[in-house]
C-alpha cells in the first residue's frame, strides 16, 4: 500500500471520504449505522489495493465497527433531542447486546474472511428484501415480556451485527417495528444501541487481529487508522443531517433505492466468497 503512487491512491481516498458522508446520512435517516455501506466499500478498496480477500474483509469489519460506534453517538444525540430514543428499551437491551457484540467480534476475528462474506451477503439480501417491501410486517402489538425473549433478541442482533461490521439499526429497526414500536422511535433507539455493538465488537477485532501478518499500514489489530481518518469525520458530521431528513419526510423511496443497491452489493460479495 505504501508503494502506490498518489495518482493511484487518490481515487480510493476520495471514495472513502464520500463513503463517510453517505454512511452518516444513512445512519441518521434509516438507523442502519452506516456499516452496511462502509464494509463492502472497504472490502473492494482493500481488494483493489492488492490485499488478500480474507484479510481485507476482516479489516473492513473491524474498522467499520469503530465507525459504527462514533456515528451512533452522533446520530443518537440528534434523535434524543427530538425525543425519539426509548431509554427504557436501551437500558433493557444494552447488556445483552454488548455480550452478543463481543462474541460476534470475537468470531469475526477468528473465522475466515470468506465466511464473513457469506454472512454479510446473506443477511444483507434479507435486509434488502425487507426494505423493498411496501409495508413492514407487524407480529404483535408490543415487545414480548416472556423471560429471556428480549435478551435473546438483543444478543442475537448484537452477535450478527458485529460479525457484519454494522450497527444495530439494520436488524434492530425491522425487529422493533415488527413489534409495533413506531418507526422514528425504533430508528432513534437503534442509533443509541449502535454504541453497544461498535465498541465491544471493535475491541474484540483489535485483540484478535494483533500479530496477523500482511495487514494494511497503521492497523491496530483488524482496525485501520488510515480508514478511520478518512471516513469518520464526514460520517459523524452527516449523521444529524440524516436525522433531520428522517423527521422531515417519509424515506420510502430512499429505502427502495437503497434496497436495490444493497441487493447488488450482496450478490457481488457472495460471488467473491466462492
Amino acid at each position: 500500500m505504501e508503494d502506490l503512487s498518489l495518482s493511484v491512491l487518490l481515487p480510493f481516498v476520495l471514495a472513502l471520504i464520500a463513503t463517510g458522508a453517505v454512511a452518516g446520512i444513512l445512519a441518521g435517516l434509516l438507523g442502519v449505522g452506516g456499516g452496511i455501506v462502509v464494509v463492502p466499500v472497504l472490502f473492494w478498496v482493500f481488494k483493489a489495493l492488492g490485499f488478500p480477500p480474507d484479510l481485507g474483509m476482516q479489516v473492513a469489519v473491524g474498522s467499520s465497527l469503530v465507525i459504527v460506534a462514533a456515528t451512533a453517538l452522533s446520530s443518537a444525540a440528534a434523535h434524543h433531542k427530538r425525543g425519539s430514543v426509548d431509554m427504557v428499551l436501551v437500558r433493557r437491551w444494552a447488556p445483552w447486546m454488548v455480550l452478543g457484540a463481543f462474541v460476534g467480534g470475537t468470531l469475526a476475528g477468528l473465522v475466515s474472511g470468506a465466511l464473513l462474506l457469506v454472512v454479510f451477503g446473506s443477511v444483507a439480501l434479507l435486509v434488502a428484501w425487507n426494505l423493498a417491501r411496501p409495508n413492514s410486517k407487524v407480529i404483535a402489538a408490543a415487545l414480548p415480556e416472556r423471560k429471556g425473549v428480549q435478551p435473546a433478541m438483543a444478543g442475537g442482533v448484537g452477535l450478527v451485527s458485529a460479525m457484519m461490521g454494522i450497527g444495530s439499526g439494520t436488524l434492530g429497526v425491522p425487529l422493533m417495528t415488527a413489534f409495533s414500536v413506531p418507526v422514528h422511535r425504533a430508528v432513534g433507539t437503534a442509533a443509541a444501541l449502535g454504541l453497544m455493538i461498535g465498541i465491544p465488537g471493535a475491541l474484540a477485532m483489535m485483540v484478535f487481529g494483533f500479530g496477523v501478518p500482511g495487514r494494511p499500514p497503521l492497523s491496530l489489530g483488524y482496525v485501520n487508522i488510515i480508514v478511520l481518518g478518512l471516513i469518520l469525520p464526514l460520517s459523524v458530521l452527516c449523521a444529524p443531517l440524516g436525522t433531520r431528513i428522517a423527521h422531515a419526510l417519509s424515506p420510502v423511496w430512499i429505502k427502495r433505492a437503497f434496497a436495490v443497491f444493497l441487493c447488488i452489493t450482496s450478490v457481488r460479495m457472495l460471488m467473491s466468497a466462492f
